[in-house]
């Protein structure tokens, strides 16, 4: 498995995204008010990562820097054909490790309680982020879930 910084302009990257934000979209009261389209995954503050087996595109994710020691992970997705493979597990790995080294002393994220995110939280937690309350711009909604992990 190979993890990278990718500018997103491998065409199945920007299918992947699509992908993502259409799976998002698709799940009733998901809170897209801070939801990252290509533009938004592109900008300065945004590091993205693909995760590639070979040739072939499995995922990707990104860790957006809200201040000089705080990151957010944002937009993970695992392609359907590799999920239950570890994809997810070795970028949120990678993310975390990007982070440690990038300075940061926690990092937050926003997902939602739909039964779709269910086992997107089941591995937040499992590598030490816990519930908290909103951080960063975002405002309490019922139709999110904020959690943390200091690194």
């Amino acid at each position: 498995m190979d993890i990278k910084i990718d500018n997103l302009t491998h065409p199945d990257v920007r299918a992947l995204v699509k992908k993502h934000l259409d799976e998002v979209l698709a799940n009733e009261n998901v809170n897209t008010d801070h939801v990252l389209d290509l533009e938004g995954l592109q900008a300065n503050d945004v590091t993205f990562f693909s995760v590639w087996e070979g040739e072939t595109l499995t995922g990707c994710g990104a860790v957006k820097e809200l201040d000089a020691t705080h990151g957010e992970i944002k937009s993970t997705h695992t392609d359907r054909r590799f999920r239950r493979r570890g994809v997810s597990a070795a970028l949120l790995y990678h993310m975390i490790k990007f982070a440690k080294e990038a300075g940061y002393k926690r990092l937050s994220l926003e997902s939602h309680p739909g039964q779709y995110f269910t086992p997107a939280l089941k591995l937040y937690k499992r590598f030490g982020f816990e519930e908290c309350g909103p951080f960063g711009d975002y405002k309490q909604c019922e139709h999110s879930v904020f959690m943390t992990k200091e690194i």
